[in-house]
């Protein structure tokens, strides 16, 4: 078996520094490395390009960033849409668009389903984030992201697929597109900050006509299924229960206070995730 590289990136550790953005820049704008790639223009192309994603409403709301650059696809799109070779993959797993072979070829930029291929339009060739190979070539046991990266969104490594795939299962890691079956080598860790829903609320409870901060008290999350989460508020009595699939009907919340009594409601979850305000026991 072959060790072939991946990148796994932590989309809760990213904080929109972007050093990353920067670091490719910074090795690519004005530099040439011939059999990899030519150099980068200077506007237009964003090979690491950060994603932003709001989740929630006022006054529980939080900004979530993802980075997304080539996938270096097994099963590459961009690869089916060259000619003459223009597209390969290497031994090791990354994805090489030939300068000189993929002149002319605006289709490859265009068959990638993730907007990672980018038209040189000066140069008339197609051009994506190449894993570093020409610094891993070197000897680079990281790729420039990783080493430029200050809170450890990054990480690359290099193993055989059958022990990558454990490691997607132990991390519980997801792929950008899966219904595209494209096969890519960049796995995501806490994906759902940007793909999915949370929904929250603040507990009160009415002590001698003063509403107080309803800490500790359960919060118990229900559909048709059963039950599908269970939480305790914190010490401001807010909750948050996440990872809910965006459109998924309708869900009953069931909250109990320590010596409060309980109250219950129902709610529909569309696109969105929901505050559902101030719940009064």
């Amino acid at each position: 078996m072959t060790s072939k590289w991946n990148m796994i990136i932590d989309v809760s550790s990213c904080d929109n520094c972007r050093n990353c953005f920067l670091a490719t820049k910074d090795e690519h704008i004005g530099n040439e490395f011939p059999g990899y790639t030519a150099p980068q223009p200077e506007r237009g192309h964003n090979w690491v390009d950060i994603q932003r994603q709001e989740r929630g409403r006022y006054p529980i709301v939080e900004a979530n960033f993802m980075p997304v650059m080539c996938n270096h696809c097994d099963d590459a799109p961009c690869m089916k849409a060259a000619t003459g070779g223009a597209v390969s993959k290497r031994a090791d797993g990354i994805v090489i668009i030939d300068p000189k072979k993929s002149k002319g070829q605006k289709a490859i930029a265009d068959a990638c389903p993730y907007g990672a291929v980018y038209w040189n339009e000066e140069e008339q060739i197609p051009q994506a984030w190449i894993f570093d190979a020409h610094l891993l070539d070197q000897g680079w046991k990281k790729t420039r992201v990783e080493e430029s990266c200050p809170t450890g969104v990054f990480r690359s490594i290099k193993v055989e697929d059958q022990e990558m795939q454990r490691i997607a299962e132990q991390e519980s890691l997801e792929v950008l597109l899966p219904e595209c079956e494209s096969k890519p080598r960049v796995y995501y860790k806490n994906l759902h900050l940007m793909t999915r829903c949370f929904v929250s609320g603040s507990v009160v409870v009415n002590v001698e006509g003063i509403e107080e901060c309803a800490g500790n008290a359960e919060v118990i999350l229900k559909q048709r299924s059963g039950e599908i989460a269970r939480v305790t508020t914190d010490v401001f009595g807010e909750f948050k229960i996440d990872k809910l699939e965006k459109k998924s009907g309708q869900y009953e919340l069931e909250v109990n206070g320590q010596l409060s009594g309980s109250v219950s409601m129902k709610f529909d979850l569309g696109d969105e995730s929901l505050y559902l305000g101030t719940i009064v026991l």
